[in-house]
């Protein structure tokens, strides 16, 4: 499939659906390729390839890509880019043991 630009996210091994203009979503594949403006996956031979109207999508394998922070410690910095003065009043993170 090609397109104007692809998602920066999309990797090998993503599963890739379509959504029909009837809100209909189907399981294509596995993603075997991924350039800026193409994505290629295995289509088994009984799913129903998609139309140009058809909405594509993608999912990540939860197993390998968590959005939880990783490592020992971590830095962030944090910078008010506007002209007036403000407040901050609460940050939150998530972050748990992983080793001792």
């Amino acid at each position: 499939m090609t397109f104007p630009n692809v998602n920066k996210s999309v990797q090998i091994g993503d599963t890739v659906y379509y959504q029909t203009t009837a809100g209909v979503i189907t399981k294509m594949g596995a993603a075997t390729a991924v350039t800026d403006v193409t994505i290629t996956c295995e289509i088994g031979g009984t799913t129903t390839r998609p139309t140009g109207n058809d909405f594509i999508l993608f999912s990540k394998d939860n197993r390998g890509n968590t959005s939880a922070l990783r490592g020992y410690y971590a830095e962030v910095k944090m910078t008010n880019d506007d002209s007036t003065q403000c407040e901050l009043y609460d940050v939150g993170s998530e972050i748990f043991e992983s080793s001792k």
